[in-house]
């Protein structure tokens, strides 16, 4: 294997505290709404969110449709009443989405990896799935934004993770052959799959389990970043 000279990343759930935002947002939205944030309230929010993200990302609907579908099928669930008109739940659903940025963390860490593996000469992508406008206002609010040489968010770009196109464009918006580049991320399909598919290295992360310290250890040594204590 060549020297690498790039690592870029995934955003939510690996340098961003997605979970962490959207369990208080949902439970601020909850109590908003009357309703009580329960453990199963909780986990009936996630499944919609990860079944109707993933037709989004599929294609089959569009990004608002797939916040409209979310209440759709959480409320009934949760015996609120819901609005029948777009409108009516796009408004609703700004409630949480106000909550949910409110709660916008990276996690502990991020910045200062990505400001050494800088000061070690890598060049930084991110590229993440989500839309343009949204992802790019959690990096100027994380202060992460400014971070990297090249931002791709799917939306944008054409493609979504784990399409290896996708990953291709990140490598050509940093300047280095995709060979070149260690990719970071938290899910084993999207993120180290896709970035293989591509021919670069991969790391998997686990937020749950990783903390800073351990973070950082494991993405400088799959750099090989030399020297790490």
């Amino acid at each position: 294997m060549g020297a690498l000279r790039a690592v870029c990343f995934d955003l939510d759930g690996t340098l961003f505290d997605h979970r962490g935002a959207a369990q208080a947002g949902v439970t601020t939205f909850l109590e908003s709404q009357g309703l009580t944030p329960t453990e199963s309230a909780l986990d009936t929010w996630f499944a919609a969110e990860d079944e109707h993200f993933e037709r989004w990302r599929a294609g089959q609907i569009s990004f608002p449709e797939q916040r409209r579908a979310r209440l759709r099928t959480v409320l009934p669930a949760l015996g609120h009443r819901t609005p029948t008109d777009d409108d009516g739940l796009d408004a609703l659903f700004d409630c949480y989405l106000r909550a949910y940025r409110a709660s916008w963390r990276a996690f502990p860490g991020s910045l200062s990896l990505l400001q050494e593996l800088r000061a070690r000469g890598y060049r930084l992508g991110l590229l993440t799935n989500g839309s343009e406008r949204q992802q790019r206002d959690k990096l100027a609010q994380t202060g992460l934004e400014g971070a990297f040489d090249a931002v791709c968010v799917s939306e944008q770009i054409g493609f979504q993770k784990p399409d290896r196109r996708a990953f291709l464009t990140v490598a050509r918006a940093v300047g280095v052959e995709a060979a070149e580049c260690l990719f970071v991320g938290d899910d084993l399909e999207r993120d180290v799959e896709g970035a293989r598919s591509a021919g670069m290295r991969a790391l998997l992360v686990d937020r749950d389990v990783s903390d800073a310290a351990s973070t950082r250890t494991a993405v400088l040594r799959a750099a090989g970043a030399g020297d790490v204590a």
